[in-house]
């Protein structure tokens, strides 16, 4: 479990940073997020499971926590669920445990503002709607019932991309983390 304590947050990145090559580990962290995807999982499950052990967190209570996030939020075509996959783990990373803590609360809120910032940069939007909406993908009419996920679902949808995009942009996080706490 990483230790967060101390280490709220790294120093700002803006949706201006070049993305750093990841290590393997990482890697395979993005890899599993897709993975997930890829087997059913929403976006949200799918990269908060990715991450979740490192935080004490087991494959199943991720996926648990994180799915009502799905489909922009219970399906209502809201915040994307991979972007609530990353204030998630930021929460998860740095959120503050003491109701008083306003600096930590406050360097939480500056790390979820970087990675949507990010996130909003490399995907043109947070919104789910919209990310349906963009490239020609048709926008989908707000339902609780889940699609199915067959072949023509995934050649018509951005979302895997998005997946790989949200891991990919916390796993960049946690390893300028590491690098600044090393330096």
């Amino acid at each position: 479990m990483m230790d967060n304590t101390n280490d709220r947050a790294v120093p700002a990145e803006g949706a201006t940073q070049k993305p750093l090559p990841l290590s393997a580990e990482m890697e395979t962290r993005v890899a599993r997020a897709v993975d997930n995807f890829m087997e059913g999982y929403g976006c949200c499950q799918s990269v908060v499971a990715a991450f979740a052990d490192l935080y004490g967190l087991d494959d199943t209570m991720a996926k648990r926590l994180a799915a009502g996030f799905g489909g922009g939020v219970g399906r209502l075509r809201m915040m994307c669920g991979a972007v609530s996959a990353l204030v998630m783990l930021a929460g998860l990373d740095c959120g503050q445990t003491v109701g008083s803590d306003r600096a930590g609360k406050s360097a939480c809120y500056k790390v979820v503002q970087d990675l949507i910032a990010q996130s909003a940069a490399a995907n043109g939007s947070i919104v789910c709607a919209e990310i349906l909406g963009l490239k020609g993908h048709e926008k989908v009419h707000s339902s609780y019932v889940a699609s199915a996920r067959t072949a023509e679902y995934y050649k018509t949808r951005p979302c895997a991309a998005k997946v790989e995009s949200a891991a990919r942009i916390f796993a960049q996080y946690l390893e300028r983390k590491t690098e600044h706490q090393a330096g």
